[in-house]
């Protein structure tokens, strides 16, 4: 196995020489390039290749990485490619990516495309966890790296779910609360929302504005050791060298600012920093790995210059940078003004459209509606001179009515005057009746009691016959011894006689009772006549009372008249019945 693969590294080898060039591919933080490159091209050669390509002009920033036994190394400018420990295969990776961090991005970063980058490499390391962010941070970065990627927030374009699909916060961040993917998406889109206005540039610039305050940004980890061996991780970034303890790569326990390092040096495997300040301890610490430590050598001096560099006089390449970056960007801004008001001017036009739009429907519809208003009006006035025509006639048969309603009524109030006038005759004669009514009362009560006594006195009369009968019985059958005896008393016989004849006369009796019963029979057909009168008289004038005007005292005569009349029936039938 070992000796194919020496083969096939001889063969290619042997085909590199004899084609005088290799291949190369970049893979940048958004694409992939690939480059024919000749043999005798050094590191400085291929990363100018790739920086022009790119349109990159900041390139201290920058570097071109590969892997080597586990271990990240940076391509050497002054030597070349095919010289240091590249892979061997073609094509060759390199990762372009920066190997440099800025103290102050917004100051430092002048390319657009230097940002742009920037913010990619931030943005995938803090989604690989190897910058520490917290859960807030996290939340408001995500909401930046989306406006950089769609724009200002549109409720109807970013509706629900269109974040679904993309890795935005830290996994360590969305496992450590109970929240579902809706619900973080709702809090990112919130603070979305409120980055409206800015452009992409401007968007990843707050996303690395927000970054660089993070502990973890731009800096390099080394694991090493102390002179007492104890294990110790060696942080170099813009700033300086800071150590760390292993568990907490936060919080350094103690910094050396590169202001205050006079030199660092290492021999074999052990470091030396020197302070400015000579009363302050050297310190020394050890890495196990040559490969490691020549890479933190570069680091802590790329790192240094960069630190001097940023504290003098900007150099003229960088002044000409920055005075066509402020160009660019106020020609941008004249751009995006401009397209602003474009932009407002055309939504102005299109709402414009959209009102007249909606005028003209309204406008449609409203003589739409106007024509429909004739065409019922027009039907509505035929309506009215059918209905002014019928309300003539009527107007000619209700003057008639009127007129003849007019006389109807003079007829009526002579009327009303001629009924007005024959019911005060008509009450006049029922007062009239009513006083006859209780004049024969009163004659009828006196007649009975007449009736009454004579009763009585024809009852003692007859008790008086009666008697006078037996008496004359008794003296017929003494006749015969008195007629015996007529010759001694003859004279008192005939007086005994004549008083009989005197005493018992039977025709005066029924001469009296005859003449008792006429009067009886006139009375009561006196008195049935008086009640019809009376009940004629109150049919007539019933129709023409006004119970409600009766007076608590009309109510009591009538009750009484009814009375009165009720006693002479039932008087009436009574003496009929004793005759």
């Amino acid at each position: 196995m070992a000796s194919a693969l020496a083969a096939r590294m001889g063969l290619n080898s042997l085909l590199r020489k004899q084609a005088r060039t290799f291949r190369v591919r970049i893979c940048t933080m958004e694409s992939d390039m690939e480059f024919s490159c000749e043999i005798k091209w050094k590191g400085k050669d291929l990363f100018d290749l790739v920086c022009r390509t790119l349109g990159l002009r900041e390139t201290w920033f920058f570097g071109l990485s590969y892997s080597v036994k586990d271990t990240v190394a940076w391509l050497k400018m002054d030597k070349k490619v095919l010289d240091q420990e590249v892979p061997k295969e073609e094509p060759i990776v390199f990762h372009f990516l920066a190997k440099f961090y800025p103290e102050n991005a917004e100051e430092e970063l002048v390319q657009d495309i230097t940002q742009h980058l920037f913010f990619l490499q931030v943005k995938k390391k803090i989604l690989e966890e190897e910058i520490h962010c917290p859960p807030e941070a996290s939340v408001l970065l995500a909401s930046y790296a989306v406006h950089a990627k769609y724009g200002d927030y549109d409720p109807e374009v970013h509706k629900p779910g269109f974040l679904a699909e993309e890795e935005l916060l830290p996994k360590r961040v969305i496992n450590l609360y109970q929240m579902t993917p809706e619900m973080w998406e709702e809090r990112i889109t919130a603070c979305y929302a409120e980055h409206r206005g800015r452009t992409r540039d401007q968007a990843e610039m707050e996303y690395l504005k927000i970054a660089q305050d993070l502990d973890m940004y731009g800096v390099n980890y080394f694991l090493i050791k102390n002179k007492k061996g104890t294990d110790l991780l060696l942080g170099v970034d813009a700033l300086g060298l800071h150590i760390y303890d292993p568990n907490n790569k936060l919080t350094p326990k103690c910094s050396f600012p590169w202001n205050e390092i006079r030199n660092i040096s290492y021999s074999d495997k052990e470091f030396t920093i020197k302070p400015l300040d000579k009363k302050t301890n050297v310190f020394k610490f050890n890495s196990s790995r040559l490969r490691v430590n020549k890479l933190i050598l570069q680091l802590c001096i790329g790192n240094h210059d960069l630190f001097m560099r940023r504290r003098r006089v900007d150099s003229l390449e960088v002044q000409q940078m920055k005075a066509q970056a402020r160009e660019e960007r106020a020609r941008k801004q004249v751009e995006r003004q401009r397209l602003q008001r474009e932009k407002q001017l055309r939504e102005e036009a299109e709402r414009a459209r959209d009102e007249l739009e909606r005028r003209l429907v309204q406008l449609q519809d409203e003589a739409h509606m106007a024509n429909e208003a004739l065409l019922r009006s027009e039907q509505t006035a035929d309506l009215l001179a059918e209905k002014a025509q019928i309300a003539e006639e009527e107007a000619k048969l209700l003057a008639q009515k009127a007129a003849e309603a007019e006389a109807e009524m003079q007829r009526i109030k002579v009327t009303a005057m001629r009924g007005q006038e024959e019911r005060r005759l008509m009450e006049q004669k029922m007062l009239e009746a009513e006083m006859l009514a209780l004049t024969m009362a009163e004659e009828s009560e006196r007649r009975a009691k007449e009736a009454e006594q004579l009763k009585q006195d024809l009852q003692e009369a007859r008790d008086s016959e009666r008697r006078a009968k037996n008496k004359l019985l008794e003296i017929t059958s003494k006749a015969a011894y008195v007629v015996t005896e007529s010759r001694t008393l003859p004279t008192a016989i005939c007086f005994s006689r004549e008083n009989l004849s005197f005493d018992f006369k039977d025709t005066d009796m029924k001469r009296l009772s005859m003449e008792i019963e006429k009067e009886k029979v006139e009375y009561m057909e006196k008195s049935k006549h008086l009640q019809e009168q009376l009940n004629e008289l109150k049919t007539e004038i019933e129709s023409l009372k006004m119970k409600e005007r009766e007076s608590p005292l009309d109510i009591i005569h009538n009750q009484n008249t009814e009375s009165v009349i009720q006693k002479i029936c039932i008087l009436y039938s009574l003496e009929k019945s004793c005759t």
